[in-house]
């Protein structure tokens, strides 16, 4: 046990003071928190309007209401339902029509295929024949008579069940109606705004952000935690706007929330923690002697440098860049520390 303790200390006296390892310090680019703020609102927003004329008979939904399967409004159609049922009404006398041309077609042919015979074993004159031949013929040409006007007639149907339908005013299921603009027993007009209604279940936020935030909530990744009303929620980018806005230096982008376990409106308040470059350099404070007279760090390879403090708070101090210093430096600590 002596002899190692000796051997030890003829080591510590033999090896130069300067090859015994030293603690350093690694400049690297300053960094600010910041915190990013917006408030949701609706994925969508959609303005309901009337495609016909005519007088609003119900509004099925208030302010608030949820759309399920009934229309938004109902516009009266009593005059075009009457149009559909005469159209009905017609089509079904040419269908009867023209079952009564079948059984005709079919008499017609055997009592041609019989005067035929008849014909051709000198028993009936021609003129019997052409006779048959002729109301075969006519009454053939009825029947592509009758399917014509069955197919126009069926093309009107189709038509005034279009313009039916479109006296309804529909939303998408689950739809919040956000606004109602018409009551029951107004008359509107084709084009007009009846209400709106919005999609709140995906909500959104829209931010007006900087370069440097928009880089930092990127560098978060595809799907990053942020706070909606207090609560820990996803959220994704949706979209970003080329544009720059020259006068705040900022562009406008989407973030799109999900995961949010209580109500979905609009209104809720959205924040992202973000740490973004700022200007300067950052420095362990033990690295640098004298911080506020004649401030100085020393790099490893001894050499001193006079550096300007910008601030200092924390276990680190801020030291302008003049270009000195480059982040990945190492420091020694200062003297004393």
């Amino acid at each position: 046990m002596q002899k190692a303790l000796s051997v030890f200390l003829l080591f510590c006296l033999l090896v130069p003071v300067g090859a015994i390892a030293q603690e350093t310090y690694t400049v690297s680019r300053a960094q600010r928190e910041v915190v990013v703020t917006g408030y949701t609102r609706a994925d969508s927003t959609t303005v309901l309007s009337s495609e016909v004329p005519g007088r609003v008979s119900a509004v099925n939904y208030d302010v608030g209401d949820s759309i399920g399967k009934k229309p938004f409004v109902a516009i009266d159609h009593t005059f075009i339902e009457f149009s559909i049922q005469n159209t009905k009404a017609a089509i079904a006398k040419l269908d009867a029509a023209a079952e009564k041309n079948r059984s005709l077609i079919q008499y017609l042919e055997k009592e041609f295929n019989r005067v035929e015979t008849l014909y051709k074993s000198d028993r009936a004159p021609e003129i019997k024949r052409d006779a048959a031949a002729q109301e075969l013929a006519q009454a053939k040409l009825d029947a592509k008579t009758i399917a014509s006007e069955r197919g126009t007639l069926d093309v009107t149907l189709q038509e005034l069940t279009e313009r039916r339908r479109r006296h309804d005013v529909t939303a998408g299921p689950g739809w919040t109606v956000v606004a109602r603009m018409v009551e029951p027993g107004e008359n509107v007009a084709a084009g007009q705004p009846l209400g709106k209604v919005a999609d709140f279940s995906r909500l959104t936020v829209p931010l007006c952000i900087t370069d440097g935030e928009l880089s930092a909530m990127e560098a978060l990744g595809p799907l990053f935690d942020a706070k909606l009303d207090g609560k820990t929620v996803k959220a994704s980018i949706n979209w970003i706007n080329p544009e720059f806005d020259e006068r705040t230096r900022k562009r406008c982008i989407e973030v799109a929330v999900s995961k949010y376990p209580g109500e979905h409106r609009g209104g809720l308040k959205f924040s992202l923690a973000l740490s973004v470059q700022a200007e300067g350099l950052l420095v362990d404070k033990r690295a640098v002697a004298e911080r506020y007279e004649n401030p100085r760090v020393t790099l490893a390879d001894g050499k001193k440098l006079n550096v300007l403090v910008l601030s200092d708070s924390g276990p680190n101090v801020i030291l302008a860049d003049d270009g000195k210093l480059k982040p990945g430096t190492k420091l020694l600590p200062a003297a004393g520390k």
